[in-house]
């Protein structure tokens, strides 16, 4: 985790520079950058899931980093944001995993009596790409948005675990994919605006099967991001 965030302060300090290196620049013509940091939260819903899974408790996600702003027009209300950042992102269901010398064993429980809870945690880098539209202006910080894009990311980390009436177990689940990848959309206006991303890939990879056929996952986020300039 420590690389992690070195490249962050790295990739920092390089928007802060090249924003100082164009300053003088902007000042000359109309164009400007906006939301170069962002911080969201939503709710992770889960896509092509087994027979019989059911999400429970609050399956939470967090996320956080910084984007590039690309002005593509001269009063810069169309740009292209690249940017880097981190997300933890948690699932609470009834699939219970279990570690064995060989792998992991997935299941469903069906509402046995000793089971509590289950859960799937990631840690994940993030790389979004977006096309922003804005109706901003130089002067005015309160303004629709629409940024439509993909993102990309790498798991740094996964955990599972299991918390029954007799035991808890909680272990690193290396059948969690190490490459993500989606649609995102947001949109609204001034401070709050709608974070929605639809993923393309599967959380899991083949190997993570019940009864032979491949578990899937794919989460669907709803919730709401925000942006700093």
């Amino acid at each position: 985790m420590k690389g992690v965030f070195f490249i962050l302060v790295l990739l920092f300090s390089f928007c802060a520079q090249a924003q100082l290196e164009t300053s003088a620049d902007s000042l000359a013509n109309d164009k400007y950058f906006e939301d170069q940091f962002y911080i969201g939260v939503s709710y992770n819903f889960v896509r092509h899931k087994p027979d019989d899974f059911k999400q429970r408790n609050l399956s939470y996600g967090l996320q956080a980093g910084l984007i590039k702003d690309i002005p593509l027009n001269k009063n810069s209300t169309r740009a292209i944001g690249i940017g880097m950042g981190l997300a933890l992102n948690t699932y609470y269901s009834n699939l219970k995993v279990v570690e064995a010398s060989d792998g992991f064993s997935y299941s469903i429980d069906s509402g046995s009596s000793d089971f509590k809870r289950s859960k799937l945690e990631t840690h994940l880098v993030e790389f979004p790409l977006e096309f922003r539209w804005r109706n901003s202006t130089r002067q005015d910080y309160k303004f629709w948005r629409v940024y439509a894009g993909v993102k990309a990311a790498y798991v740094i980390g996964a955990r599972s675990k299991l918390v029954t009436t007799e035991y808890r177990d909680g272990f690193f689940n290396t059948d969690v994919a190490k490459f993500q990848y989606g649609l995102t959309l947001n949109f609204g206006y001034n401070t709050f605006n709608v974070h929605a991303y639809y993923a393309l890939s599967d959380l899991f990879d083949n190997a993570a099967q019940i009864d032979g056929n491949p578990i899937g996952f794919r989460p669907l986020r709803i919730g709401i991001i925000f942006y700093i300039l």
